[in-house]
């Protein structure tokens, strides 16, 4: 089963709470949560991953 990345934004002004990232079998190994950006706010260096 393809990983799920579970990912807040920790930005003071973005409304979003967290969101999921499902991977595919096709995303290389050792990608994080540093690969991508908010979807709502569009900043990178905010988002966090949760360890659940």
């Amino acid at each position: 089963m393809p990983k799920t990345l579970e990912v807040v934004c920790r930005d003071q002004e973005c409304a979003l709470d967290m969101f999921e990232l499902h991977y595919t079998y096709d995303m290389p190994d050792g990608t994080g949560v540093e690969a991508f950006s908010c979807p709502y706010c569009g900043s990178a260096d905010s988002l966090e991953e949760i360890h659940v």
